[in-house]
């Protein structure tokens, strides 16, 4: 007798490729566009800059002197000569990420916990990875930023906007300012202030009407790095293109990370791995200014 019954897959079944790029699609929304504009807004970045693999990149600074503009009649005007220097802080490096995800864990905790909330937690890591190679930056040597000094944060605050209007006196700025919560805690336990986050830090805008403040524990405890918004710069490696194409990422319309989920089954896993590479730093050195509280803060009262 006849059998009706056939193998073949229904239509419109849902298939694994499928539930992989469904994977693949949520980790670059989650990275892209739940966190990294909300970052970008928060330091005012207004360049993005594409890179190739391996390209230094560089802050300015600019050093000269102006001549007299005293100058008899008929006589020749001295040149007043100025030069930009080129400071390489380092190479724009691709950086890759890999998880695997067991069957054993899957049938213990279930797919939920074991696979999409350890997608989610790879995400925030990752975050973290572009924050400490901001903060790594900031804390360290910056040649011909300015340096001040005050007895607490308030003074030093006030010292850095000072200056920063003086450093950009012929442009309309808005300062951000780099802190440490363990310098501003005090403040924020006596005052109401409303906060936000971005790209897992907390900011405050128009702190003090001094601008906006973005607090990290990876900011160095008794300092305050600031600068102009406009001096900011993301650079980053597009991970659409050639890379998308050999290694089948996921990618948005920008191109800041690429994702590929996949099953392996000769180890029972299944796999999220992502690229991108991503840098912020300032362009002119001398558009930072460097504050050091020199009245070491307590959390004692």
């Amino acid at each position: 007798m006849a059998s009706n019954v056939t193998t073949a897959a229904e239509t419109n079944v849902i298939k694994a490729a499928q539930m992989s790029k469904v994977r693949e699609v949520d980790f670059v929304l989650q990275f892209t566009h739940n966190f990294l504009p909300k970052l970008i807004e928060a330091l005012g970045v207004t360049r993005k800059i594409a890179m190739q693999e391996g390209t230094t990149m560089y802050y300015y600074t600019t050093t000269g002197t102006l001549q007299s503009g005293v100058v008899p009649e008929g006589e020749i005007i001295p040149l007043s000569q100025y030069q930009r220097n080129k400071q390489p802080f380092g190479e724009l490096t691709l950086k890759k990420w890999r998880k695997g995800t067991t069957a054993e864990a899957i049938q213990k905790s279930g797919y939920q916990e074991a696979v999409n909330e350890t997608d989610a937690k790879m995400v925030s890591d990752i975050q973290k990875t572009i924050r400490t190679d901001l903060f790594s930056f900031l804390n360290g040597t910056i040649t011909g930023s300015t340096p001040v000094t005050g007895a607490n944060l308030q003074a030093v605050l006030a010292q850095t906007w000072g200056q920063l209007q003086v450093l950009f006196e012929d442009d309309a700025i808005a300062p951000v300012h780099f802190v440490n919560p363990l310098d501003i805690a005090d403040y924020l336990a006596t005052a109401t202030i409303s906060t936000q986050t971005a790209f897992g830090m907390t900011y405050i805008e128009d702190f003090l009407g001094l601008g906006t403040v973005i607090l990290s524990s990876q900011v160095t405890k008794g300092t305050v790095v600031s600068t102009a918004k406009d001096n900011i710069v993301m650079y980053y490696l597009t991970m659409s293109g050639d890379l998308a194409y050999a290694f089948n990422l996921t990618t948005d319309e920008t191109g800041y990370i690429g994702a590929h989920a996949k099953q392996t089954d000769e180890r029972a896993q299944v796999e999220m791995m992502a690229m991108a590479g991503i840098q912020f730093l300032v362009e002119y050195a001398q558009g930072v200014v460097k504050g050091t509280i020199t009245t070491p803060t307590t959390t004692e009262h």
